[in-house]
C-alpha cells in the first residue's frame, strides 16, 4: 500500500488510480526506491502542493489528502488515497494495484472489476437470447428432489413449474432474462453461451507426456458427478482390502477430498476466462487448476484461514448450497485438509495467483501398497497359527477380567483385524467401557498393536498367548 518516487511525474497518476481502484494507499515524493528519505526542495514541494489537487482532481476526479513533512533542510509529500465504490480511470485506462505492482486492466479482468465496483457479479449478469425452455427438466427435477432432502428449500417447490422455480425461488432471472448461473446450472449444453464451461481431465506419465484424457460437459451438476466417477473407476487406482466379506476399496486420496476439491473449483471458477478446468492426474500426484478471482485484499494464503466464505459466482454457491453440495462458511479448504488427515494421507498443498490456483494431492499409492502386501503376510501367517492356549501370565485389569477375556479378544482379533470396540464387545459378550480397558491394558503389555488411523486401520496381534 505504500510506493516511493524520488521526484514527481504526471505517469505516477497511474500509481494514484491504482490506489483508489483497490485499497488505497500512499505515494511518498522524496524517497528513492528502497524507502530512503532523499527529499525534494522545498521551493518544489510548495509548487507541488499548489498544483498537485488541481492535476489529480482533473485527471482522476478524486482529491487527496496530501501531507507535507520538513526534514533536514528538505522536504516529503505524501499522497494519500482512500479506496473508491466508482471505478476510477486515467486517461480512459483503469489500473489496480495488485500486491506491490500497479496493473492496467484489459479484457475480462477489466469487465469483473466494473461488475464488482457496480455491486455485481459474473454469474449474475443476463444471456438476453436464451430462455427457460431451453433449460433441463430432468436436472431441475433432480435439484429439487436434492434440496427438499436437504431440508434447505420447503417441499412447495415440488409443485412449482420450471418458469416459477427459475424466476421466484432461485431468482436467477433479471427483468425477464436468465442469468449465467441458470445456465451453467441447468442447461444441457452452457458452451452454447459460455465458452470453455468444462471440465478437463489427463492422465500424464510425466509434464510432457499425457497418456489419456477427458472432457466432461453439460451441467454444473452432470459434471461434478462424471468427473467424479472417471476420477474413481478410470484415472485413480484403487486398493482391494476385505473387513470380514466385504470388499473395500481405498483411493489415495481421500474421495471426500477430491469432491470438495472439484466442486469448490466448480462453484468459485472464473467462467469469464473462456479457460476450462483442468485435473492433471500423474503416478504420484493430483492437481486441480482453476481460473479464479480472489476477493479484494486476498492473497492465496488466505484461503486456508478461517475467513468469511466470498464466492465469485454467489448465485451457483447459493443453489449448490440448497442441494447440500456445499456449506457457506467458507470452509472447504480445511474440510479438504482435515479429510487429508484423517485419511493418512499428506495435505493438500495450496498454490497460485489472484487469477489462478491450484490443490495438489500427493499420491502414497506405493505406501498404501506396501502396507497391503504386509497385511496380507500378517493375516496369511495368522490362518496358520492361530491363538489355542491361554496366557502364561494373568492380565490384570481395573475390572479384574478372568484370563478367558484376553485370549478371546486376542483370538478376535486374528480373525477380523478390522473390527471395531462395539463389535468386539459383542463378540466377547463385556461392555463396551470394559472392553476398551482390556483392550488399552493389551496394548500397553505389547500384545497388540493398532496400525492406521482409529478410522480405516486394523489390530495387528504382536504376542501370541504361548508366547
Amino acid at each position: 500500500h505504500t510506493e516511493w518516487k524520488e521526484s514527481w511525474g504526471d505517469e505516477h497518476l497511474k500509481i494514484i488510480c491504482a490506489f483508489a481502484n483497490a485499497q488505497g494507499g500512499v505515494l511518498e515524493i522524496g524517497k528513492n526506491d528502497k524507502g530512503k528519505f532523499i527529499g525534494i526542495s522545498r521551493a518544489s514541494a510548495s509548487k507541488l502542493l499548489e498544483k498537485l489537487p488541481n492535476k489529480i482532481n482533473f485527471g482522476l476526479g478524486i482529491v487527496p489528502e496530501i501531507d507535507h513533512i520538513k526534514e533536514q533542510g528538505k522536504s516529503l509529500l505524501q499522497i494519500k488515497v482512500k479506496t473508491y465504490k466508482n471505478p476510477i480511470s486515467y486517461k480512459g485506462r483503469f489500473y489496480y494495484r495488485s500486491g506491490s505492482t500497479n496493473q492496467e486492466l484489459r479484457g475480462h479482468e477489466l469487465f469483473d472489476f466494473l461488475l464488482d465496483k457496480m455491486g455485481r457479479s459474473w454469474d449474475g449478469v443476463t444471456v438476453p437470447r436464451a430462455s427457460i425452455d431451453e433449460l433441463d427438466s430432468e436436472v431441475l427435477a433432480k435439484f429439487r428432489k436434492l434440496a427438499v432432502d436437504s431440508k434447505r428449500l420447503p417441499e412447495d417447490i415440488l409443485e412449482e413449474s420450471n418458469e416459477e422455480l427459475i424466476k421466484k425461488q432461485l431468482k436467477l432471472t433479471e427483468e425477464g432474462a436468465l442469468k449465467r448461473a441458470a445456465i451453467l446450472l441447468f442447461h444441457s449444453d452452457p458452451e452454447k453461451y459460455i465458452t470453455g464451461a468444462f471440465i478437463k481431465i489427463g492422465y500424464f506419465q510425466d509434464d510432457a507426456e499425457v497418456l489419456f484424457h477427458d472432457e466432461v460437459q453439460g451441467d454444473l451438476f452432470t459434471q461434478v458427478r462424471e468427473t467424479m466417477k472417471l476420477l474413481l473407476t478410470k484415472y485413480l487406482k484403487a486398493f482391494i482390502s476385505y473387513k470380514g466379506l466385504y470388499r473395500v476399496e481405498s483411493y489415495p486420496v481421500p474421495e471426500s477430498a477430491l469432491r470438495e476439491a472439484l466442486i469448490n473449483a466448480v462453484v468459485h471458477r472464473n467462467y469469464g476466462s473462456g479457460a476450462p478446468i483442468q485435473i492433471r492426474v500423474y503416478p504420484d500426484k493430483i492437481i486441480f487448476g482453476n481460473t479464479c478471482r480472489l476477493p479484494s485484499g486476498w492473497t492465496v494464503k488466505d484461503l486456508t484461514s478461517k475467513k468469511q466464505s466470498e464466492p465469485y459466482n454467489p448465485d451457483i454457491a447459493r443453489v449448490f448450497f440448497w442441494a447440500n453440495m456445499i456449506e457457506t462458511w467458507g470452509r472447504g479448504i480445511i474440510q479438504m485438509q482435515k479429510a487429508c488427515v484423517a485419511y493418512g494421507a499428506p495435505e493438500p498443498k495450496i498454490g497460485g495467483s489472484e487469477s489462478h490456483i491450484h490443490v495438489e494431492f500427493k499420491n502414497h499409492e506405493a505406501d498404501m501398497a506396501e502396507k497391503l502386501a504386509k497385511k496380507a503376510v500378517l493375516q496369511e501367517t495368522r490362518e496358520k497359527t492361530p491363538l489355542k492356549t491361554p496366557l502364561k501370565t494373568p492380565l490384570k485389569t481395573p475390572l479384574e477380567l478372568t484370563l478367558k477375556t484376553p485370549v478371546k479378544i486376542l483370538n478376535t482379533l486374528v480373525e477380523n483385524p478390522n473390527i471395531t470396540i462395539p463389535e468386539l464387545a459383542k463378540v466377547i459378550g463385556r461392555s463396551a467401557s470394559a472392553t476398551k480397558r482390556a483392550v488399552r491394558r493389551l496394548r500397553q503389555l505389547g500384545y497388540i498393536e493398532r496400525v492406521g488411523p482409529d478410522k480405516g486401520g486394523y489390530w495387528e496381534v504382536v504376542k501370541k498367548g504361548e508366547e
